[in-house]
């Protein structure tokens, strides 16, 4: 089924995971100035969209020079979405920083990649752009959308952890993940299917 505006935009946020990612967005900028926050924040969020948006409109190109279909590719899709998925539901406790790191202000490492656009949100947003390649504006919006949610989630990071607390951001985080698993098995058994359906015509 070819996603919708709404089904990508959440999609891109399930799988950026703002809200799982407070805890190491803060640790990373435990030593950088309270006022350079926003600016970091924003870059590092802009650097982001760019990686994730080359991905997503040059990454079809690449696909199709390895002669990789559409039907390949959602089932890589959903099988990294899984994974993905899995490791929200049952997180394996190694998301704090190590210490001694993040010792000078983030650049690019690790906020922008492999925070917010890991491998990951690369592969969903060269797949969503591949659903379609004429509906290119309407993914481009989804995911500039998706961006500026983590934006606002990080801009309020402390705010959000002092108010909820670590065991209200860690079920809905768990949350997000039982959803992205659905999404998952439905994107890996529709490419499952179309592919049989090929190879039977």
């Amino acid at each position: 089924m070819e996603p919708t505006f709404l089904s990508a935009t959440i999609l891109l946020i399930l799988i950026t995971d703002p809200l799982g990612n407070i805890p190491l967005f803060i640790a990373a900028l435990r030593n950088v100035r309270p006022e350079r926050h926003s600016r970091v924040i924003l870059r590092e969020c802009l650097i982001s969209f760019g990686v994730m948006l080359a991905f997503m409109v040059f990454g079809r190109p690449i696909l199709a020079a390895m002669n990789l279909t559409d039907d390949i590719l959602r089932v890589a899709g959903g099988v990294i979405l899984f994974l993905i998925a899995l490791k929200m539901v049952f997180p394996d406790g190694t998301g704090q920083a190590r210490e001694g790191e993040d010792l000078v202000e983030p650049f690019i490492v690790p906020i922008a990649i492999p925070l917010i656009s890991g491998p990951s949100a690369m592969a969903t947003a060269m797949l969503i752009a591949g659903s379609n390649p004429r509906r290119m504006p309407e993914w481009i919006a989804a995911l500039a959308l998706s961006i500026f949610v983590t934006f606002t989630v990080f801009r309020l990071s402390n705010w959000l952890q002092k108010r909820l607390g670590d065991q209200v951001i860690k079920a809905m985080e768990r949350l997000m993940g039982l959803v992205l698993t659905a999404v998952s098995i439905e994107m890996l058994l529709h490419g499952i299917a179309a592919y049989i359906k090929g190879l039977r015509a």
